[in-house]
């Protein structure tokens, strides 16, 4: 993958993501999948991007430095 080549239709904030596109606060990934951990989602936050993988090796066991 291409971390250069930002995909301008997926914003993205997080950063210690692999296919966080560097520089620029998007996606490289030409398409991503959206998910729940809810029964019945109502709000944003039950969503995940089920395309995450980790990438940046300051994260231990779930807790990421900055």
């Amino acid at each position: 993958m291409d971390k250069k080549n930002a995909n301008r239709s997926i914003e993205c904030t997080v950063t210690q993501c692999a296919n966080h596109s560097g520089k620029e606060n998007y996606c490289a990934l030409n398409k991503i999948k959206v998910g729940t951990h809810e029964k019945n989602p109502t709000v944003s936050q039950c969503t995940d991007c089920e395309s995450f993988i980790l990438g940046n090796s300051s994260c231990n066991s779930g807790s990421c430095s900055k």
